[in-house]
């Protein structure tokens, strides 16, 4: 209204209350709903609890039951049927785990350890898909936004500045990248990402090493390791991109076949579902570990020359060592696992193809599915339908 006067101003309140008063019930109705669902929540996870439970239990009678066979104890033998038993037994449970786990992703879990000492007991979990996938995409972007500044800087330390001021600004921001990106890649495993063992390690070490950089003094034996620092960082984080840009299209194409978990994302190294597409890289990842031995090396050196009294010294050559050792026995223990799993492969194939003969199936129909299958646990789909430009990652099998 242009000219508003006192009852249109009344008659407007008046709308705008009625409307409010429907906006209380809807609230009243949400807080129900609200109620009712944590109340669902909690009937499921103690439902899970005695589910896993009472799993235990059946396995542990398992274990003891085939202990006995095995040992031959008190005379007493399984026999065939009790034995396929046993192994349909052992099938169901391990598919029931599964299930388990997948109807544990949409419910809210506990903060891990680590979570608890940063954020308490505040609720991490996110309940709607949508959510989980802009959390996820958002960290990704934030991963490869750092590398790239972490690329530029490094090359700017190493061919234009040489001030310790502009090395110690690096330092903080690779301390606050590695300190940010544990905290992220826990709520993300909260929210059913699966990533773990080294590679949530190997961050952690990072965080520690970029802080030991930080306050390491402006020394003479500093600006002797200064240089193949920056150096090491430049390429790392232009192996890193590459690796990430590589992630992206084939992670993809397993997401939209089902191979790979919605919440997984990309990570460092070198992993089974990157066989067929990414094996190319092998030669780069372990030029980058030996870089990092090297740096261990050089710093060995350093820490006995008759001009070093810093503690960092030898503590840094340390951590080098430590995330050498990781890194390469990690990388290194995908390719027999792989070599085996190709092996079974064609074992399956070959039996298959038999098993279908005798069905009547031609060979050509076999090869289709079996290359089909071979596809699958590689990682690698030719489907002309599958856009390579999106990010996800996934459990190693």
């Amino acid at each position: 209204m242009d000219n508003p006067t006192i009852n249109g101003c009344v008659e407007d309140w008046e709308g705008l209350s009625a409307e409010f008063q429907q906006l209380e019930v809807k609230h009243k109705q949400y807080i129900k709903k609200l109620e009712e669902l944590q109340s669902i929540q909690n009937s499921c996870l103690k439902e899970i609890s005695h589910q896993n439970y009472r799993m235990k239990q059946i396995k542990a009678s398992l274990k003891k039951t085939k202990t006995i066979d095995s040992k031959k104890q008190f005379g007493k033998n399984l026999t065939v049927e009790d034995r396929e038993n046993v192994h349909k037994l052992e099938k169901e449970m391990n598919d029931r785990s599964e299930q388990i786990r997948d109807l544990e992703q949409t419910l809210p879990r506990s903060n891990g350890f680590y979570l608890k000492i940063i954020l308490g007991n505040v609720g991490v979990s996110l309940m709607n898909n949508q959510d989980k996938f802009r959390y996820k995409d958002e960290f990704e972007k934030f991963k490869l936004i750092v590398t790239a500044i972490g690329v530029v800087w490094s090359f700017i330390n190493l061919t234009l500045v040489n001030y310790r001021a502009m090395d110690s600004a690096f330092m903080f921001l690779l301390v606050w990248y590695y300190c940010t990106l544990t905290i992220r890649e826990s709520i993300l495993k909260v929210n059913g990402s699966r990533i773990k063992g080294w590679w949530r390690a190997h961050h952690f070490i990072s965080t520690v090493v970029s802080a030991i950089l930080l306050i390491w003094p402006d020394t003479p034996i500093y600006h002797m390791f200064r240089k193949q620092f920056m150096v090491f960082n430049l390429y790392i984080g232009l192996l890193q991109y590459l690796q990430f840009r590589y992630q992206q299209g084939c992670l993809y194409r397993l997401k939209a076949l089902g191979e790979r978990h919605n919440m997984d994302i990309t990570i460092e190294g070198f992993h089974s579902w990157m066989w067929k597409g990414l094996s190319f890289l092998l030669p780069f990842l372990y030029l980058g570990y030996l870089f990092q031995l090297y740096n261990a090396y050089v710093l060995y050196h350093l820490a006995h020359h008759e001009l070093c009294t810093e503690w960092q010294v030898p503590v840094l050559s340390v951590s080098f060592l430590v995330l050498f050792l990781g890194n390469i026995i990690t990388t290194s223990s995908v390719i027999p696992q792989k070599l085996t799993e190709k092996l079974v492969l064609k074992y399956h194939h070959y039996g298959k193809n038999n098993k279908c003969a005798n069905n009547g199936k031609s060979s050509k129909e076999v090869l289709a599915t079996d290359d089909n299958l071979t596809d699958f646990s590689i990682g690698q789909n030719t489907s002309p339908n599958v856009s390579p430009n999106t990010i996800t990652d996934k459990k190693e099998k």
